[in-house]
């Protein structure tokens, strides 16, 4: 064959595979159109499967394709058995200029005499491998071998770039579903902050405290419950939020529950370690407040008075450390039996779960329980990343 037709070859069979999407469209093309323009009488195209450590047969030429797409008996070979398999395995074309000497050859359908097997492969990755067979032994020569390996080259970038779509458009799918479970943990975190009883006492508290003429409280209570309502639908747009607002929002959300139950528990909030870099310090938002809820009203559903919730902020460089100390007269479990409660927690859970899937955060927790004879302590300690 000239340099001219083979130059014709290429070009064809790069024009042929622009408009190809999918594997099995590159690989039939091959086999079908190029591979016949070159006057071979047999072709078989593998793929490899990584997976499996296997070559299986996808595409041919001649006798191994009776019609249309259609494989006759189509094989799986190992990878490093038989010549296509050794190929596959070490990435070098080889010439088999006789293959009743060579103890590796494989029969397919037909005895043939000389082969030859070139990777399909590009930047140290193979996709396949091109095996030709003639029954003429020394047929094929080394102007073979370089234009199978130029079709080698061009198809294994089409290969690339159709992989290199393929999990792009994965990637953008599962970012979109990570995107939308994300506005709907935040949509469901909101109603939970945001949930009727919870407005509905709050303003009830401050029309409580209007009829008694109490109208410093109502005023107070109504400032900070409208600063935590402001909060809350600004995170729904923010997925941090700054150290030093989420603890002037954790203060004003106990203040207006210590109102709402009328003292029923005390409380205090302390930079126990690094107040100098408090003001640098962001966090993941909306995990300490779904937290609070929870833990807030989980004890206060037992409407137990002389509650105390120690609450410890450690700001180191690359964490953010925040440990409660609950002391109550009488404490359950963690595990509570009330489905509300229970499912609060759960969600909870799946938050810190899906952001340290989607995000690569670390954020940790636990909990644990002591009893004494002055009463019950609960200790949580959560650990969240410092994401300045």
């Amino acid at each position: 064959m000239k340099n001219s037709q083979f130059e014709d070859i290429l070009i064809y069979f790069s024009k042929s595979l622009m408009g190809k999407v999918n594997e099995e469209d590159i690989l039939w093309d091959l086999a079908k159109n190029c591979i016949a323009k070159l006057g071979f009488v047999d072709c078989v195209v593998y793929l490899v499967d990584h997976e499996n450590n296997l070559l299986v047969q996808k595409a041919a030429y001649g006798p191994k394709n009776p019609k249309d797409r259609k494989l006759y008996k189509p094989v799986e070979i190992n990878i490093g058995d038989g010549i296509t398999g050794h190929v596959a395995q070490s990435g070098l074309a080889e010439i088999i200029k006789d293959t009743s000497k060579d103890i590796r050859y494989i029969e397919d359908d037909a005895l043939r005499l000389s082969e030859i097997c070139v990777p399909i492969s590009y930047e140290g990755t193979i996709y396949g491998v091109i095996d030709c067979e003639h029954p003429q032994a020394n047929f094929f020569t080394d102007h073979h071998l370089k234009m199978l390996s130029a079709i080698a080259s061009i198809c294994a970038i089409k290969m690339k770039s159709v992989r290199d779509n393929l999990a792009l458009m994965a990637e953008k799918d599962r970012l979109l579903e990570i995107k939308e479970e994300m506005l709907e943990l935040k949509l469901k975190t909101l109603n939970s902050q945001l949930n009727p009883h919870f407005v509905f006492n709050s303003l009830n508290s401050i029309q409580y405290f209007i009829t008694t003429e109490k109208k410093k409280l109502a005023l107070e209570y109504l400032s900070t419950f409208s600063k935590l309502v402001r909060f809350y639908l600004n995170q729904l747009e923010r997925d941090t939020v700054s150290l030093r607002e989420e603890i002037e929002m954790l203060n004003a959300f106990l203040k207006l529950q210590k109102l709402r139950y009328d003292g029923s528990f005390n409380y205090g909030v302390t930079i126990l370690e690094g107040p100098d870099k408090v003001d640098e310090a962001t966090i993941p938002s909306l995990v300490v407040q779904t937290l609070f809820e929870n833990v807030i009203e989980r004890s206060m559903s037992k409407q137990q008075k002389n509650q105390l919730f120690n609450i410890d902020f450690k700001v180191l460089d690359n964490s953010v450390i925040m440990e409660v100390q609950h002391k109550s007269p009488n404490m359950d479990s963690f595990t509570e039996n009330h489905p509300e409660h229970r499912e609060s927690i759960l969600q909870w859970e799946d938050q810190i779960n899906l952001l340290n899937s989607i995000k690569n955060y670390t954020i940790t927790y636990s909990i644990t329980d002591a009893s004494g004879e002055k009463g019950h302590v609960r200790n949580i300690i959560l650990k969240l990343p410092n994401l300045i």
